[in-house]
């Protein structure tokens, strides 16, 4: 992305990506933390954090949610999410320690429900070198958000779309 922090680029709906999660998850009624407190973040006036640890990739992220509470996480880089996806997320009735979609056996880990009964299994696997969400949500007790075909695109993220 040239080095440009990914929340700052322009959705099609003309607002930055942050600023559309931002008035997503405010429809929905939930607290919106950046994590990876980039520089770029910190005139946005909303909460940062820095991965825990740092240097893991997004299991680092998904700990220092976690260390807050239960949380919903989302890519900073999914322009395309309706509140009616989102809210289907919140609201699923499914009772496991995460919920997140699964396609052709992967899930998707960064439009996902976690509990924070995941934080002692993320921080083992951490600790084991283990660093992979697939293998967290593998083994972490997900249960699968059902999706309809056509909410699949919603999901995309900036690193797919075409040029």
């Amino acid at each position: 992305m040239g080095g440009i922090a990914k929340g700052l680029l322009v959705a099609p709906s003309g607002e930055t990506i942050v600023a559309r999660w931002r008035r997503l998850f405010g429809q929905v009624g939930l607290p919106v933390v950046l994590v990876g407190a980039r520089p770029e973040y910190a005139d946005l006036g909303l909460p940062l954090i820095d991965d825990d640890p740092p240097g893991v990739g997004p299991v680092g992220g998904l700990v220092a949610l976690l260390r807050e509470g239960p949380a919903v996480v989302v890519a900073c880089d999914m322009p395309f999410v309706t509140d009616a996806l989102l809210r289907r997320l919140v609201a699923a009735p499914v009772q496991a320690p995460i919920v997140a979609p699964r396609r052709d056996g992967r899930w998707e880990p960064l439009f996902a429900r976690y509990d924070v009964s995941v934080l002692p299994f993320a921080r083992s696997r951490i600790a084991h070198g283990q660093l992979g969400l697939q293998g967290l949500l593998d083994e972490g007790g997900a249960a699968e958000l059902p999706m309809e075909a056509n909410e699949w695109a919603e999901l995309a993220d900036w690193d797919t779309l075409p040029p």
